[in-house]
Order: structure tokens, then C-alpha cells, then sequence
């Protein structure tokens, strides 16, 4: 007779099983493509109580078991002044999937936002800032984030559309400020949409953002608000529906640039002309 599985176990088992295509596949992929985890890496998973984070984590654990590299994890989270309810959620979340977290506070809700306007980029670096010091403490050489490929594309885009250049997101990346510390992307090759549906099939439920940014376009009649992120999530659906290879079509050419063909370029904050070898 088949022993009854957790819930916990459940969850795991649809990683492997039901999305072994979509999630765990890819998930390995970038792991060993990009080379993200090797031996004597102490890695700490940050998680911020979204579907992408905890996702990682679990698939994090899943490698520890079955993987043949010697590395050790740690699951932190940081709470930058989430209300009480966003709090219990992430706890229980963690709780119930079995993730043995660290949670340690912050300040930095309450800092970005008497700054005013729409301060996103200086939470997210204040963030990142606080996480390498805490992995730092705990003995880490890495931290671990969840963004997915559709991060990737969509930064890519609204780097050419809004920034005027054209920039990819590195599934990983030495720390500028924090000595021997490197950032992993490990959902690199996983699409939102198959997150989306993990989530769902497990009557997951979890924190967004939990700031007012968040819920200004959660909140408005077309669920994009004045977001470039939400913008630019929009119009690659719609482009989805002339081209359902739009999103793999983009993700593959920040992996095949023809250098030769681009009139000037940068490249360890040295610009170059096509005029030097032309």
C-alpha cells in the first residue's frame, strides 16, 4: 500500500512530475549551463514571499538531494515593513512547505517612500544591499533571486524601449559592493506563465510586493496602472497573439548578438565604434 504524501511532499513532487517540462527542466538547465552552483558554494536563497522566490526555493532544496555538487543553503528573507497579515503569510507559506527560513527586518518601506515618486529602483537596490550583508553574516559566497525569463525579457525591452539601449539581465553577476559575493538567477529559463500555473495547481497563495506601487496597478480597471513593467507584460501578450514564439524568439537573441552589425558598443564601461576595425 502507497504511503499517504504531505502537502509539502505534494508540492515537491509536482515540480519534478507535473512540471518537469516547464519548471524543473529548465530550472537544471540554467543551473548547469551557466554554471550557478558548484562545489563549496554556500548559497543563501533569498525569498521575499512571492510565487517566484518561493518556487526557487523549493527547487533549491529538490537540488540539494539529487545533485552530486558538494553546496550548502540558507533561506532568508528580509522584511522591509510588511504589515502583519503579509508577514504571517510569508511564515506560514514557508511553514507548510517546509522552508526553514531567517527572517530579519528593515527599514526600507518606510525610506522609500518618503522619497516620493515612484521609487522601485532604489528599493530594489536597498534590498539586494541588505541581502549580500546578510548572507555575508551567515557565511555565504552567493545569494540566490527569483527572477524568471520573462524578468529577463521584459527588462530587456523596456531597456530599448524607455532606456534607449540595448541591455540583458545576467543570470549572474559579481557583487560591486560586497567582495567574493555573487548573484544567481536560477529560474533563468523558466517562463512567469509556468510559475503561474504551479501556483495555482497547488492552491498556492502569496504576497505580491505589499507596497501602495503594488496596488496602485493590482487596483486599476485594466490591471497595468502607469507601470513600464506592466506595460511592457502587456504588450508581449498581445504580440503573443501574432507570434506565440515572441518570448523565446527575444530571450534567444540576448544569447546571439552579432556584435558586427551594431555601430557602437560597451564593454567594461569602455565604449567601442565599428570605426576601430572598419
Amino acid at each position: 500500500m502507497a504511503r499517504e504524501l504531505s502537502y509539502n511532499q505534494m508540492v515537491e513532487r509536482s515540480i519534478i512530475k507535473t512540471y518537469r517540462k516547464s519548471i524543473w527542466n529548465p530550472f537544471v538547465e540554467a543551473c548547469q549551463n551557466y554554471k550557478l552552483v558548484n562545489d563549496g558554494d554556500k548559497i543563501a536563497v533569498c525569498i521575499s514571499g512571492g510565487k517566484d522566490s518561493v518556487l526557487l526555493a523549493k527547487c533549491m532544496q529538490q537540488l540539494k538531494r539529487i545533485s552530486k555538487t558538494d553546496f550548502e543553503l540558507v533561506f532568508i528573507c528580509m522584511d522591509p515593513g510588511y504589515n502583519e497579515a503579509n508577514r504571517k503569510q510569508i511564515e506560514e507559506n514557508c511553514d507548510k512547505l517546509e522552508i526553514p527560513v531567517q527572517i530579519f527586518e528593515s527599514d526600507i518601506f518606510s525610506v522609500t517612500e518618503a522619497v516620493g515618486g515612484s521609487p522601485c529602483y532604489l528599493c530594489a537596490r536597498m534590498r539586494r544591499g541588505h541581502l549580500y550583508a546578510k548572507a555575508k553574516e551567515l557565511g555565504c559566497n552567493k545569494i540566490a533571486l527569483g527572477h524568471h525569463l520573462s524578468d529577463v525579457i521584459e527588462t530587456t525591452l523596456m531597456g530599448m524601449f524607455y532606456g534607449a539601449q540595448l541591455q540583458a539581465m545576467l543570470p549572474k553577476l559579481h557583487s560591486m559592493n560586497f567582495e567574493d559575493m555573487e548573484l544567481i538567477r536560477p529560474l533563468y529559463c523558466v517562463n512567469e506563465a509556468a510559475i503561474m500555473n504551479w501556483r495555482e495547481y497547488n492552491h498556492l497563495e502569496f504576497i505580491q510586493c505589499a507596497c501602495r506601487f503594488v496596488d496602485e496597478y493590482s487596483n486599476s480597471e485594466d490591471g497595468i496602472g502607469e507601470s513600464k513593467r506592466q506595460e511592457i507584460k502587456q504588450l508581449i501578450k498581445d504580440l503573443k497573439k501574432i507570434n506565440p514564439d515572441i518570448e523565446s524568439n527575444i530571450f534567444n537573441s540576448i544569447h546571439n548578438v552579432k556584435l558586427d552589425t551594431f555601430i557602437s558598443y560597451k564593454q567594461k564601461g569602455i565604449e567601442h565604434s565599428f570605426l576601430e576595425d572598419f
